[in-house]
């Protein structure tokens, strides 16, 4: 295993990975939703002006909601955004939903995805555009929201029952907004129990089905009638697609490489698609990101759940450089670790962020890899990786942004009596 990068970076303070004690309160922000009775922080993200956008999906009285809130950059609720620094909502009057996505435009507009609960049974992927104040845009979709159906109810997909927090389940939501504002966003349909696919759409601007990606505005992600399940898409820097995810039962890691027109890219790994196991054992892909030369999976090894992390080419052939070409393998706690998110630094290091399982023995963890794909010894008290328990209960972190200062900013929820969403900031140098 190549030490050579490790070598090369330059001495650090041995305070990475502590919490930022000046962010908020002891550095821990607890982000308010008014009238809500719970909340979860499902993404972060950063505007402009270095105010956090959180997504999340919000308890209330009269049931589940997508919730966008904006912090200061002290951690503290922007008072000026929406209903006093946040939106409640729905994607359709009557309906539950949930928030899972936030990114802000180029425009200083901001995209938030999540899911539209069509029954108690049933989600459909859907979408909500909202100026930088935090009001609906009415040229987008219906009056600001767009729920997206295909034909045969192909983006129809199984709503989750009860979960452990911090396991994943059948839900997903992920997109990718391209230059010209068109925007690729993941569904997962399910035919029945045993026959699910992924399929990667294409929406126009103004969130209309763009019929002029795959002749149909979207793709079954298939690869010998396999059952594929979708986590997470990559725009990559020369337009083509990736997509992410599992495929396969037992569960293989998966990801397939499309071209900007929503063919298969078929120089991609074998045939467009890659497939891989972790030690023998079954893998999940919860996010891929890019840097130079290589595509970054992080996620979790299953039966046991470890956290996993695997770095390829950019051709989607194995590097024997970056751990021999075989994914990294992380065990924290004894019931089990994951990884949810994942964000390159500009210097090529990674930071993920995820959860232990079980109970009151779930925690946050966040770690920094090497860009060889090994853990940063110079993070987290020298073990590449730190724990933190923010209450008396359960913890999960979800999400993850960094700051143009190296600031990591990781989203997720805390519970006590009820789930309470949480933004973190630890530092990084």
């Amino acid at each position: 295993m190549s030490t050579q990068t490790a070598i090369a970076l330059p001495t650090l303070a041995k305070n990475a990975g502590q919490l930022d004690k000046t962010f908020s309160s002891n550095g821990v922000a607890q982000v308010y939703f008014a009238g809500s009775t719970s909340s979860l922080t499902q993404s972060v993200a950063l505007d402009a002006q270095g105010r956090i956008l959180v997504a999340a999906k919000v308890g209330t009285a009269q049931g589940n909601c997508f919730g966008l809130a904006r912090l200061l950059g002290d951690g503290s609720a922007d008072l000026g955004f929406g209903n006093q620094g946040s939106v409640i909502g729905r994607f359709a009057s009557g309906f539950e939903a949930t928030g899972s996505k936030v990114q802000l435009l180029p425009d200083g507009r901001i995209l938030l995805a999540g899911l539209h609960y069509e029954s108690e049974h049933c989600t459909l992927p859907a979408l909500a555009l909202f100026d930088a104040q935090g009001r609906p845009d009415p040229d987008f979709g219906d009056n600001g929201r767009q729920i997206v159906r295909l034909p045969g109810d192909l983006s129809m997909g199984t709503r989750d029952a009860w979960l452990p927090p911090g396991v994943p389940g059948a839900e997903a939501c992920d997109f990718a907004v391209q230059p010209d504002g068109h925007i690729l966003l993941i569904a997962n349909h399910h035919f029945e129990l045993a026959d699910h696919v992924g399929m990667l759409i294409r929406l126009t601007p103004d969130g209309s089905l763009d019929p002029s990606f795959n002749g149909r505005g979207f793709v079954m992600v298939r690869h010998l009638l396999l059952n594929t399940w979708l986590g997470s898409v990559l725009l990559q820097g020369d337009g083509r697609i990736v997509v992410a995810g599992s495929i396969d039962f037992p569960q293989e890691g998966l990801l397939a490489r499309y071209l900007p027109d929503g063919r298969l890219d078929e120089r991609f790994a074998v045939d467009g698609f890659m497939a891989f196991k972790v030690q023998g054992h079954s893998a999940l892909v919860n996010q891929v990101i890019e840097s130079a030369e290589h595509l970054h999976c992080f996620g979790s090894s299953r039966d046991p759940i470890r956290c996993m992390a695997q770095s390829v080419h950019g051709n989607g052939r194995p590097d024997l450089h970056c751990n021999r070409g075989q994914p990294h393998l992380l065990e924290i706690g004894p019931s089990g670790c994951q990884w949810s998110a994942a964000q390159a630094m500009p210097d090529g290091r990674i930071i993920a962020v995820g959860a232990t399982i079980g109970g009151v023995e779930a925690d946050f963890i966040v770690a920094r890899y090497l860009a060889n794909g090994c853990l940063d010894r110079s993070f987290g008290s020298g073990n590449g990786w730190l724990r933190t328990r923010l209450g008396r209960s359960l913890d999960t972190a979800t999400s993850v942004a960094i700051q143009p200062d190296g600031g990591i900013l990781v989203g997720g929820y805390s519970l006590d009596g009820n789930y309470r969403a949480m933004v973190a900031r630890y530092l990084n140098h």
